[in-house]
């Protein structure tokens, strides 16, 4: 087993992150979909710095705890358009980013991804 991340690292590693979202949303206008890319970046933004701020108060461990939580919530839509749902794309792929960083378990990935709840269509999207 690796040694657990210290939450200076964990918060190296987030604002890494952020980082990298920083440059999508600059980068969005030149994309196919740019108002879905730029949801998508400023999505992972908010996840990593959620994550940034729960580590300042909480232990590494607690924070992975948090993470997995965050992810059982999110709804599938895997299979969708890769325009559609952005927000909840860019949460999946912010939380999974997360995951890598902190060299979780993929076995555990998989059993909090399939905790996570179908996605509820209530009428046409964004409507």
């Amino acid at each position: 087993m690796k040694e657990p991340m210290t939450t200076d690292q964990l918060l190296q590693g987030l604002k890494h992150y952020r980082r990298i979202a920083r440059q999508d949303m600059l980068r969005a206008p030149e994309t196919p979909h740019p108002d879905a890319f730029l949801k998508h970046a400023e999505s992972r933004r908010e996840v990593y710095v959620a994550l940034g701020t729960y580590a300042e108060a909480h232990a590494s461990d607690e924070v992975i705890a948090h993470s997995l939580e965050l992810y059982r919530q999110l709804p599938f839509v895997t299979g969708t358009p890769e325009h559609e749902y952005p927000e909840i794309k860019g949460r999946e792929n912010a939380l999974e980013n997360f995951f890598l960083l902190v060299g979780l378990d993929p076995k555990t990935r998989r059993e909090a991804r399939s905790h996570r709840p179908k996605l509820e269509l209530s009428g046409p999207a964004g409507g």
